[in-house]
This record gives C-alpha cells, structure tokens and sequence, in this order.
C-alpha cells in the first residue's frame, strides 16, 4: 500500500495489522481519485471508516487542505497515526476513534463541512442510503461536494438519496464497487 501521486507520491502506509479492516487497493484509489480529482485546491475531507486513513492521505497528498479520520478499532487508530506522523500531516487532520453515526452527528454539531466524504464501512454492514442520508441531515457536504462509496459489487446502491444523485459506478474484479455521488 502507497501513496499514488502528488507531495507524497511513493511513499509507502502501512496497513491495519488486523482481519477487521480491508484496505483500498492501489489500482482502486487511482481510479476513485481520477475519477473526483485527479489533484484538489484546497478542501476538506471526511475519511470514515478510515482504516488505515489511505484515501484520506492521498487525498491530503493531491492536495486537499484538511481531513477527519474516523474509525472505531483502535488498530486502525494507531494506524493513521503512524502513517500521518510518518509523512508529518499532524497539522491537517483530526483523528477520532468512535463510532461512525456518532461521529456524523459530532461533526454536524461542530457544523463541519466536507468537500470530499469517503465511506468505506465493512461490506454489507451498513446501509448506504442511510449513511447517506445522515450525511445530508447533519448538512456535512459543502456546496458542490462529492461522496465516494466503496462497497460490495454485489450491493445494490441508490442511484438517488434525497438531493444526492449516483454519478458513477464502477466494478474492479467480482467484489469491490465504488459508487460517487454528488
């Protein structure tokens, strides 16, 4: 696992020692983040279900300005925090270990906004229309702001949550979809 481009290209994150967590594949992430991005200025992100904080990280390294990682396995905690303090990002992220719900509704309480959201639950455990929808109820997506699911290629995902609209779909081999919306 490795950062794919921008300030940090190359350098390598470790991985969550643990079976609880699936990190995002190199070849996935280059396709999510050619598909949003490729490259950001500036912008806020929400990394939940963080793992080992990988799409987060690349997205700091393309060049968003912020992000929150959220995760609830302390393995993965301890994760993102050696591979932030290894890449020295200690000044632009905000790393909570809670479960995913309660951290939408702290977020919404702070009145946080997000340019770009990244949801990576454990496959087919969690309802993406209803993720989807506390996203929007705790009002965490800025303006023009894009949310990236990744999810089981056989879950079925909502092409419509409210105002949100399924932009995109892709498949990558016969178990891993990812979903954008906007």
């Amino acid at each position: 696992m490795r950062v794919i481009a921008g300030d940090h290209k190359g350098r390598p994150l470790k991985s969550v020692p643990t079976h609880k967590t699936r990190p995002t594949t190199d070849k996935v992430k280059e396709s999510v983040f050619q598909m949003i991005g490729p490259y950001f200025d500036g912008g806020a992100a929400l990394d939940l279900f963080a793992g080992s904080g990988g799409l987060g990280i690349e997205a700091l390294s393309r060049g968003v300005e912020s992000c929150v990682f959220v995760d609830q396995q302390p393995k993965a905690i301890e994760t993102i925090y050696e591979n932030i303090n290894m890449l020295k990002l200690n000044e632009k992220v905000e790393v909570y270990r809670t479960d995913a719900l309660r951290a939408l509704k702290a977020a919404g309480k702070r009145e946080l906004k997000f340019n770009y959201i990244f949801l990576d639950p454990p496959y087919k455990k969690f309802s993406y229309e209803d993720l989807l929808a506390k996203v929007l109820d705790y009002e965490l997506l800025a303006d023009g702001g894009t949310i990236v699911c990744e999810h089981d290629a056989s879950e079925e995902i909502p092409e419509k949550v409210q105002h949100l609209t399924l932009i995109k779909t892709e498949k990558y081999g016969s178990n891993i979809g990812v979903s954008i919306f906007k």
